[in-house]
C-alpha cells in the first residue's frame, strides 16, 4: 500500500511513517499543505492521510484541489473534535475522519479498508458522449482525437466530467480548480471555459460544454445548435 502523509507535526508524521513502513507500506511525507497538494496531484497513492490544520494550504483546500481531478481515498486528521469540521471534510470529499489522539492500530485498519474500497470503486476513465478523460495518464480525447490541454484546462475538464449533467457555478469551479475565494470582479472562470470549449467543442459537430445563464456551466451530451 502506497500512503501519503500530510502532517505538519513532524513527531506525529515521523511516527506514522515509521509505523506504516514497518507494516510494509511505501510512505511519502509532506509537512505543509503546498507540498502535500503537489504530491497528491502529481503522484498516485492508495490512501492519503491529511491533517486539517496545515501551513500554506489547510487540509480542506488540499482536499478540494485533489477532488477536482482524483478520487484517491482520504482520511483526515484533526485535533478538534468539532462536528462542523467533520461535516465540512466529508462534504468536501473526505472518506473518513480521525480525531487526535488516535490509535495507530485503528488508523492502519481504516487505511487498509479505504485502500481496498478505492481500488474497487475509483473510475480512471470518464466518458461524456464522444469525449474521454483519462485521469491516470491525464489525457483527453474526443472521437479518437487527442486534445492538448494545459494543467489547469485538464483540471477544469476533470471537474466537469466527474459531474456530467450537473450545473456547476462559477464559485464552485473557482474553488475546485483554482482553490480561491471567488471574486465576482474577475473573469478567470469565463476565460478558462472559453479556452476549454474551443478545444473540446469547436472542432466537432456538436457541443458538450454548455452555459446555463445565471447558474453556471454543465458538461452534458446533448444536441446543441451553435
Amino acid at each position: 500500500m502506497k500512503v501519503l502523509i500530510v502532517e505538519d507535526e513532524r513527531k506525529t508524521a515521523d511516527y506514522l511513517r515509521q509505523g506504516l513502513s514497518e507494516q510494509g507500506c511505501t510512505v511519502d511525507v509532506a509537512y505543509d499543505g503546498i507540498d502535500g497538494q503537489h504530491l497528491a496531484l502529481h503522484h498516485d497513492f492508495d490512501v492519503i492521510v491529511l491533517d486539517v490544520m496545515l501551513p500554506g494550504l489547510d487540509g480542506f483546500q488540499v482536499l478540494r484541489a485533489l477532488r477536482a481531478v482524483k478520487n484517491t481515498p482520504v482520511i483526515m486528521l484533526t485535533a478538534r473534535d468539532g462536528v462542523d469540521d467533520r461535516v465540512k471534510g466529508l462534504r468536501d470529499g473526505a472518506d473518513d475522519y480521525l480525531v487526535k489522539p488516535f490509535s495507530f492500530i485503528e488508523l492502519l485498519a481504516r487505511l487498509q479498508a479505504l485502500s481496498r474500497r478505492g481500488r474497487a470503486q475509483e473510475p480512471t476513465l470518464l466518458r461524456v458522449g464522444s469525449l474521454q478523460v483519462d485521469l491516470i495518464s491525464r489525457r483527453a480525447t474526443r472521437e479518437g482525437r487527442r486534445i492538448e490541454l494545459t494543467a489547469k484546462e485538464f483540471a477544469l475538464l476533470a471537474v466537469l466530467a466527474r459531474r456530467p449533467g450537473e450545473i456547476l457555478s462559477k464559485t464552485s469551479i473557482a474553488e475546485l480548480v483554482w482553490d480561491m475565494n471567488f471574486d465576482s470582479n474577475t473573469n478567470v472562470v469565463e476565460v478558462a471555459i472559453k479556452r476549454l470549449r474551443a478545444k473540446i467543442d469547436v472542432p466537432f459537430e456538436h457541443s458538450l460544454l454548455h452555459t446555463i445563464r445565471g447558474m453556471g456551466y454543465v458538461l452534458e451530451d446533448r444536441v446543441d445548435e451553435r
